[in-house]
């Protein structure tokens, strides 16, 4: 039997808040059972699990359970005791809430209503929500965390780029902030007058310990030593103070999103994610792990963020879905004789931060990705959509490698695929 036919005894509407969720429960008919409070603790929501179980006559697979919120203690609650559990977009509800008023009315009490109502009778409108697998949870709050810290490193380069540039700007002509090598340097010659002090032996240990080739210690100093700017007396004391706060957060970031970059690079040898197919046939078969990471461009961050946000999605082998929610997949408004085609905004965001990145490594690496993104910047199309164009393909021939089971292979792709 399919979702789309499964039939459910109760219809029940939750309306998620941080201390007490709105709950109402309508019959199969939509007749209104019951109205209540839940309070957001352990024994509240297992209380109202066994509640509805008992509604449905003791089957809890009979109950269909209507949220805006698709994760956390609730959901994860109600799926563990067996509950079908349906996830609606904040729009969608905000449609079908004008079945009850059009003058815009909205509490909670009717967001419940409105959420039990539309699970009963337009349930193919939702997301079925199911439980993941705990190593795609492990991966899913890894890729998060990672890009958190990235948001959190460029606020914080940035931040020092403007103090440096404030009395400094020959630092930022031999380096750039993100650079190691050049925290070191700072703190060697941290002011103008501190680089014409700075001793040559000295520079030239750094760059060895470093490595950096694409220096010299005379090029160094040269740059260093130029005439420094004229700023107000205390400015380069007050830089100072607020530089040396900055790099200690820099540093941090730093130390973290290697810890990061590690666990992920750990997360992706476990067995569970290395499972081989076990169809048989001549072929050896390969599990979508290595399928995505022989992908051109394909790092750990983004196969992990590809595993992690979009499971379903490859598991079901389903590129439009996939497309959708990376948000490469544009949205088509057409009126009569007007046509307009715009970004997708409604989609992942982590999977969508993702595809940028893998599009560029894609471009850098391999000719045909090249090829795809000259002939559309040859068309005018800006940078960002010219990246989604080369994410596209990428992921249409992924699901082709993923029906196949078959490994990237440059010499295969002369097929021409729709999307563009």
């Amino acid at each position: 039997m399919t979702e789309e036919r499964e039939e459910f005894r109760v219809c029940v509407g939750i309306d998620w808040a941080s201390e007490a969720h709105q709950v109402c429960v309508l019959a199969a008919s939509g007749q209104v059972l019951s109205e209540r409070q839940v309070a957001h603790d352990a024994q509240a929501l297992q209380g109202l699990a066994t509640a509805l179980i008992e509604r449905a006559g003791g089957q809890a697979a009979a109950v269909a359970v209507a949220i805006e919120v698709p994760h956390g203690a609730v959901v994860e609650t109600l799926l563990e005791r067996g509950l079908a559990i349906f996830a609606l977009n904040p729009k969608q509800l905000d449609r079908f809430r004008d079945r009850f008023t059009v003058a815009g009315a909205k509490d909670d009490r009717r967001d419940a209503h409105v959420l039990a109502d539309a699970v009963r009778t337009d349930r193919r409108a939702f997301t079925r929500v199911r439980l993941p697998a705990a190593i795609v949870l492990e991966l899913r709050e890894e890729t998060r965390i990672h890009d958190e810290l990235r948001t959190e490193w460029s606020r914080t380069t940035n931040r020092w780029r403007q103090q440096l540039a404030r009395f400094y700007p020959q630092l930022l002509e031999v380096g750039e902030v993100e650079e190691p090598w050049l925290w070191a340097l700072y703190e060697l010659a941290p002011t103008p007058a501190g680089a014409a002090r700075l001793r040559r032996a000295r520079l030239t240990q750094l760059l060895r310990t470093h490595r950096i080739r694409r220096h010299t210690a005379d090029s160094v100093l040269a740059v260093l030593r130029t005439a420094a700017l004229t700023v107000a007396p205390g400015t380069v004391a007050a830089a100072q103070r607020h530089i040396g706060l900055l790099l200690e957060q820099v540093r941090l970031l730093h130390r973290q999103r290697q810890e990061c970059e590690r666990r992920l690079a750990t997360l992706l040898t476990r067995e569970e994610l290395a499972v081989r197919s076990s169809t048989e046939g001549p072929r050896r078969e390969h599990s979508d792990l290595e399928i995505l990471l022989s992908l051109p461009g394909a790092g750990n961050l983004v196969v992990a963020t590809m595993l992690a946000e979009a499971a379903e999605a490859l598991a079901a082998r389903d590129y439009t879905t996939l497309r959708t929610r990376s948000g490469v997949a544009p949205v088509t408004r057409r009126s009569g004789t007007r046509l307009t085609v715009l970004m997708r905004y409604a989609c992942n965001e982590p999977l969508r931060n993702a595809c940028p990145y893998w599009a560029q490594g894609a471009i850098r690496w391999d000719p045909r990705s090249q090829q795809h993104y000259a002939r559309l910047r040859a068309k005018g199309h800006s940078h960002g959509r010219a990246l989604r164009g080369v994410a596209d393909r990428l992921q249409a021939m992924l699901i082709a490698m993923l029906h196949t089971r078959t490994l990237y292979d440059p010499a295969r792709r002369g097929v021409h695929y729709a999307a563009a």
